[in-house]
């Protein structure tokens, strides 16, 4: 017989060796018996020496480690997950086990005892529920929700006799007001106050409440601020938007960064792109001119265009933040009419919302210079006195506006002459205060060239009359201001009374005719 069979026979042998009673010339009983690789490595082998380690070192734990575990037979063990989950089961078993000694050799026969019970591993898997996978949470209870404190009934109290409380108890309230902190808004953080077992009295709680709502309106403008305005040097994510599909679209090629900013509006540089738009060249640099989205500048600035005739009807029927688009909309119409009479002014590109592309009054980046901000010598001064006369004439004229803002603020100095921008305040003459504001920009013109030094330069009724065409005589400005009411009032009621197209520009571009 081979040693092969021998080694087979060999775990289905009786107590002694099984060739001992086959062959008489066999080995003694003290030769060491042979066995197979399956045997040494076989689950129920390694199942029988680990208990045998447990009872030697754990004698108390052996009741508790005889569990499905180990001698369950329906236990599928092919999945990793599953081997993983028992043996963090076996293993929180053990270290139960620990802590219960533990916390019995501490506490002994004293009377006042600790607890290791917050410490112990409670797991799901020592239940004997039937299904594989079983939610933790749906099984015990969640340490991480505080119990709410129970209610008074309807009738307002409970108990009898002396142990009666009733829904004014100090404790039962300051609970009452604990709970309800959860229905603040979740920026408000609150913390466990229920777990703490706080108790709030009612101006505590009405003080925090208070406080919740305020943060709550607080964070609500500062988000619609965020989302839907335009501050200074920076844009909303809408009009980031337009920019970009401008950018994409081929119009603009790159837009640099910001060069201006204003009450109502912020100025970007841009380049431009191949594309054409409305079958007009893109310059090589344009002006991005973004009108803020902000409210806070328009409270003042609706008198401009609420009797504007051009926008009056439309003026009633939008809502405040849509008539920040009627004001770019108005400055491009602005602007077409003075290009179209020749005076030096941006070049109208594109209209989008309220982002109006425009042509760039500079060079490389660099802006013109405002009138303000420029050192002329005195022939060039009076040079720029003069065209300005003339380009507020042709605006008065052939173009039926009134700057209403012009100063040496909004007028560039670019290739030896005066530029004029920011149009977007315009109006007709025949708005209700047209030649107030008509009377204003005079004044503005006329105190800063006499002040660099034009000779020439007429005073502020002189050049309102050279400009407008109309001869009014006053000694001093308050009647020369009373006459210019006089002259608006007469206006609108003309206009009342025959229809805002009587008071329009005749076809050989004279000025209105304001008096009957």
């Amino acid at each position: 017989m081979d040693s092969v069979g021998v080694a087979a026979a060999a775990p289905d042998a009786g107590p002694g060796p099984a060739w001992q009673s086959k062959c008489p010339w066999g080995a003694p009983s003290t030769t060491s018996i042979s066995c197979s690789l399956a045997d040494v490595m076989s689950e129920q082998l390694a199942k029988e020496l680990q208990l045998e380690e447990e009872n030697a070192a754990f004698p108390e734990v052996v009741a508790a480690a005889e569990g499905p575990f180990i001698t369950g037979e329906n236990i599928d063990t092919s999945s990793d997950l599953m081997l993983a989950q028992m043996l963090q089961m076996e293993f929180d078993r053990e270290y139960d086990a620990q802590l219960r000694r533990e916390e019995k050799k501490i506490n002994g026969d004293s009377k006042v005892s600790i607890s290791f019970e917050n410490y112990r591993k409670v797991h799901p898997y020592d239940s004997d529920s039937s299904e594989d996978e079983v939610d933790w949470q749906d099984t015990r209870h969640d340490p991480y929700r505080a119990d709410k404190p129970t209610t008074t009934p309807r009738r307002g109290f409970i108990g009898k006799g002396k142990d009666i409380t009733t829904k004014h108890d100090e404790v039962v309230c300051g609970r009452k007001n604990t709970a309800r902190m959860e229905n603040f808004a979740p920026e408000f953080q609150v913390g466990d106050g229920i777990g703490m077992d706080l108790k709030l009295s009612n101006q505590v709680f009405n003080a925090l409440k208070q406080h919740a709502y305020s943060e709550e309106r607080r964070s609500a403008r500062l988000h619609e601020k965020k989302e839907h305005s335009t501050a200074e040097k920076a844009v909303d994510p809408k009009t980031r938007l337009l920019l970009y599909k401008m950018v994409n679209s081929g119009m603009l090629e790159t837009i640099t960064g910001c060069i201006s900013t204003g009450k109502e509006s912020v100025v970007f540089h841009a380049y431009g792109g191949n594309a054409t738009e409305d079958d007009k060249v893109i310059p090589p640099e344009c002006a991005i001119k973004v009108f803020k989205t902000t409210l806070n500048e328009f409270k003042n600035r609706d008198k401009y265009i609420k009797d504007d005739y051009r926008f009056k009807d439309r003026f009633s029927k939008l809502n405040p933040r849509k008539i920040i688009r009627m004001w770019a909309e108005k400055e491009m119409h602005n602007l077409t009419r003075m290009q179209n009479a020749g005076i030096p002014c941006p070049q109208v590109v594109i209209l989008k919302k309220h982002v109006l592309v425009m042509s760039f009054i500079g060079q490389d980046q660099v802006p013109a210079p405002k009138l303000k901000d420029v050192t002329l010598n005195s022939e060039d001064m009076k040079k720029a006195y003069y065209q300005i006369l003339n380009m507020m004439q042709q605006l008065y004229r052939e173009c039926n506006l009134v700057h209403a803002d012009l100063s040496e603020y909004n007028m560039l100095w670019h290739d030896g002459k005066v530029w004029l921008i920011d149009v977007s305040q315009s109006v007709e003459p025949t708005h209700p205060h047209g030649l107030e504001f008509l009377f204003r920009d005079c004044r503005n013109v006329s105190q800063f060239f006499q002040k660099g030094g034009v000779a020439e330069a007429l005073n502020e009724r002189e050049l309102f009359n050279a400009v407008s065409g109309l001869n009014i005589t006053a000694d001093n400005e308050v009647d020369f201001q009373a006459e210019i009411e006089a002259l608006e009032k007469m206006n609108e009621d003309h206009v009342q009374n025959h229809g805002k197209k009587l008071s329009t520009f005749s076809s050989d571009g004279d000025p209105p005719i304001y008096d009957e």
